[in-house]
């Protein structure tokens, strides 16, 4: 077999700094975005939270209106007691 004449081109060893510049420009928007995420998804579980807590509030203040008033079906614009057959 014959030896080569001419020498192999030697690889990079490094990428050029337009390259990395664009690179880390790129991971750097990723990194922000996955950032910004994680923070409307802990605002998101905070929120579920105090709807939970809204919602049994709500659950307690019909069943004391239930005791009290012997209904829960209150109009909550004027506080006024409706018979079942105005429930809609």
């Amino acid at each position: 077999m014959a030896k080569r004449k001419t020498p192999k081109a030697a690889k990079p060893t490094k990428i050029s700094n337009e390259h990395l510049n664009k690179m880390q420009t790129i991971i750097n928007n990723l990194n922000r975005g996955q950032l910004e995420i994680g923070s409307i998804e802990t605002r998101k579980h905070a929120l579920l939270k105090h709807i939970a807590s809204f919602q049994e509030e709500l659950s307690s203040m019909q069943g004391e209106l239930k005791k009290e008033y012997g209904t829960d079906n209150i109009n909550i614009q004027t506080g006024e007691i409706m018979k079942d057959e105005q429930a809609n």
